[in-house]
């Protein structure tokens, strides 16, 4: 394998989310404190970076903390998706046929599980990235998702 150079930045936030198609306590609307880690991997550098990490940073954050941040995920059939929107309850919809423009990057992810949000987050990062001055060949590799202590689901990218 080749050599290469990994950059990782974290960020947390507080969300519910709630997966009605599970049997258990996941059925119940709840919230969590999730962290993200995405990594982007370059096989060089340019000018000594992969890619500067504030400005990394803050095109993530700000997404995160615009659609996601002390709002609440779910399904597009969650029967508690008009009743919150109608509340003015900031949500998120994972699977929406016709989703909205910042949910397009969900719409096929049936639920917000913690899978869903990782591979969503990884979207979402890819989307950044290009956004940005980057080393040649730099992409995301990595997304981890952690929603307890305990618990995480991480997406990883193919071939870029």
């Amino acid at each position: 394998m080749s050599d290469f150079h990994e950059v990782t930045v974290r960020h947390n936030f507080e969300t519910a989310h709630r997966l009605p198609h599970l049997a258990g306590k996941c059925e119940n609307l709840h919230g969590h404190s999730w962290w993200v880690e995405v990594t982007v991997r370059a096989p060089q550098l340019a000018a000594g970076t992969v890619v500067e990490f504030g400005a990394f940073k803050r095109a993530l954050r700000e997404w995160i903390d615009t659609f996601l941040d002390h709002g609440t995920m779910l399904g597009a059939t969650d029967p508690l998706a008009p009743v919150l929107a109608g509340h003015g309850s900031k949500l998120y919809r994972f699977g929406a046929e016709d989703p909205a423009e910042q949910e397009q990057h969900a719409a096929d992810l049936g639920s917000p599980s913690v899978e869903a949000v990782a591979e969503l987050l990884g979207r979402i990062a890819k989307d950044a990235l290009h956004t940005l001055p980057r080393a040649a060949g730099a992409y995301v590799s990595h997304v981890r998702v952690s929603e307890t202590a305990v618990n995480a689901a991480s997406w990883t990218a193919g071939r870029p």
